[in-house]
């Protein structure tokens, strides 16, 4: 006879009072999702420059919008991941008074060096589940753009993958066309 495992769900209020109370610190490299303390891979070199990358090529957004830079957003009381690069809505706060809800936000980024495989499985259905109405998923190893539209309950009904040479331009700003060899590097 085996032991039944108990696992213990948390939500995101007990998961900020963790870090108040010193359980979990600014170092610690976790993430809530769907009430699990997931760990989040170490940031090499590859995917810090993308981030960095993204981020100034997605500079012309100012005004019309907000970068959030590897910070959390609050999906529903049991998820509070920490996309690379997201695009919020602008507010004068800057999301001073709470994190960003889903409802805020108008597209996420994932970039991946290891951790692909758990991105498409956990975090982008993650976003379709709460209505983000755009996610990418940057893969450094495979050098392509994953590019999930129009959400639902059940997944991302459309996906377009985008490769070098190719150009992708956010929904919310379709103005602004970024080359895939820029972001990838």
């Amino acid at each position: 006879m085996g032991v039944q495992v108990q696992r213990r769900l948390f939500t995101v209020e007990e998961y900020h009072r963790m870090a108040e109370a010193g359980i979990l610190s600014e170092d610690d490299r976790v993430e809530l999702i769907e009430g699990e303390l997931v760990t989040m891979s170490p940031i090499g070199s590859r995917h810090a420059a993308c981030v960095a990358r993204l981020t100034a090529l997605l500079f012309p957004v100012e005004g019309r919008g907000i970068l959030w830079v590897q910070n959390p957003i609050r999906l529903g009381a049991r998820s509070e991941p920490q996309p690379d690069v997201a695009l919020l809505r602008y507010r004068p706060d800057f999301y001073a008074s709470a994190h960003p809800g889903p409802e805020d936000v108008l597209l996420v980024v994932e970039v991946a060096e290891t951790s692909a495989d758990s991105d498409r499985s956990l975090k982008i259905p993650l976003y379709a589940r709460y209505g983000i109405p755009e996610a990418w998923l940057v893969d450094l190893l495979e050098e392509r753009i994953e590019i999930y539209r129009h959400p639902t309950p059940q997944g991302y009904r459309s996906l377009h993958i985008a490769h070098r040479g190719e150009t992708v331009s956010p929904t919310a700003l379709p103005d602004l066309e970024l080359s895939v060899d820029e972001i990838l590097g």
